[in-house]
């Protein structure tokens, strides 16, 4: 299964790592992703920050607050800049509780206080919970699944199961397990990155565009009770992304002659 969308994604990531990956310093290429995944990912959760408003956080701090956004989104975007330097920067670490622990607490460590006063970031929920118009389980027994998760996982990704299968598969698992107050999808699309990385694979990055498209492939493992929607989305996204900055590339690299 997921044969031609394997064979599909390795011809794009060939072309992506000649055209884009050697021609980078990594450093720049992560700033460069620390944006639009910051971006991205906190759009997800409902955060309006636009490219240009995430690109001048990075460059600025939370000295300069973009006109229009508020303080809490700034504060989030500044707390994923964290996490996802925390977590490029530990691939080697092993993929286990305090990796996903810590990833928590620097996603949420200045915001959880504004949305969940009683909250620890970095500590799992202490009640059920509900978001949208999902109700998830009893929060004892789903926090109790999280070290088989784990440890499935990190196995996983020591086998010959193709890296963005792994990533897609931990995702769903993990959402599906839900195991703190807030920040729970921000933490699973940076822990799947984790893997991504660690198995010297470009980000996956899911355009705020997608995020119906997103949300429905994560609640066809309730509804359905498969990943296999979210695999599919997962390639498919990883695919376009690639090809996307490929063409930009592209376009940037053949313009006309400016002439006066």
């Amino acid at each position: 299964m997921f044969q031609k969308e394997i064979e599909r994604y390795e011809q794009v990531r060939a072309q992506y790592e000649q055209h884009i990956t050697k021609k980078m310093s990594s450093k720049d290429l992560l700033d460069w992703h620390e944006v639009l995944f910051s971006c991205h990912s906190c759009a997800i959760e409902g955060n309006s920050f636009t490219l240009d408003d995430t690109r001048l956080l990075q460059e600025q701090g939370l000295g300069m607050v973009p006109v229009g956004r508020s303080l809490l989104e700034c504060t989030e975007i500044a707390d994923h800049f964290r996490a996802f330097r925390f977590i490029t920067s530990h691939l080697d670490d092993p993929f286990d509780e305090n990796l996903l622990k810590e990833t928590n607490r620097l996603v949420t460590q200045n915001t959880l206080a504004y949305r969940v006063p009683d909250a620890v970031p970095g500590e799992y929920t202490t009640c059920d919970m509900a978001a949208g118009d999902t109700l998830f389980g009893d929060h004892k027994k789903l926090i109790a699944r999280v070290p088989s998760l784990l440890e499935s996982t990190a196995k996983a990704i020591d086998s010959d199961i193709h890296p963005v299968i792994v990533a897609a598969r931990f995702h769903g698992f993990f959402e599906y397990l839900h195991p703190f107050r807030d920040g729970n999808g921000r933490t699973g699309r940076l822990l799947s990155n984790w893997i991504m990385l660690h198995c010297g694979h470009p980000l996956i990055i899911i355009d705020i565009k997608d995020r119906a498209a997103y949300i429905d492939a994560l609640r066809k493992i309730r509804s359905e009770g498969t990943d296999e929607y979210l695999i599919a989305f997962f390639f498919a996204a990883a695919t376009s992304r690639m090809e996307s900055e490929i063409a930009q590339k592209q376009r940037n690299t053949h313009l006309g002659p400016f002439l006066f």
